[in-house]
């Protein structure tokens, strides 16, 4: 299970309307808690659209044992920097925290391999949640079956399944 940590950048799904402040499930043991006013740009008269069913990208401002976890969808300077509503028409698939960490690495190869296949939207979550989409449902498919196979693949294994794909 996920453990909310400050500043981990997660994929969260609204669970909730509650007055000023949304709930989101982060997979994690509790829900957390957005304010509407954690968007760029957002004011009192300027609400960010957000339904339930959304998926959020944000980041743990708050992330304590003794307290619910918070997110933002803002950086230190106010500007989303790639967060807040994610797309609906993508696909939304969950993966161990172990190979996230493995994707989120600088350079990591495995994201430059399927680049090379063709063009997709990826967000990674920390709490092991993956959102893409490319320009059809049967390529965002199999980038979510390579992306759930590379745990259980060696470099040199991943490469050829890529090379079949690409049709080399």
């Amino acid at each position: 299970q996920y453990v909310p940590v400050k500043g981990d950048h997660v994929i969260g799904i609204v669970t909730a309307k509650a007055g000023d402040v949304f709930k989101l499930d982060v997979g994690g043991s509790e829900q957390a808690s957005l304010s509407y006013l954690a968007f760029e740009g957002a004011t009192k008269r300027n609400r960010p659209n957000v339904q339930v069913g959304d998926l959020i990208y944000g980041q743990f401002l708050v992330a304590n044992k003794d307290m619910e976890p918070e997110m933002v969808c803002i950086d230190s300077k106010g500007r989303s920097s790639g967060m807040g509503i994610i797309g609906q028409d993508g696909f939304l698939f969950k993966v161990s925290l172990g190979l996230i960490r493995k994707l989120l690495a600088p350079k990591c190869e495995i994201i430059q391999e399927l680049s090379q296949l063709y063009p997709f939207e990826l967000v990674l979550g920390m709490n092991g949640r993956i959102w893409v989409k490319a320009k059809t449902v049967q390529q965002t498919l199999i980038i979510v079956n390579i992306l759930e196979a590379c745990e259980y693949m060696t470099a040199e294994q991943r490469k050829q399944a890529l090379a079949k794909l690409s049709g080399h």
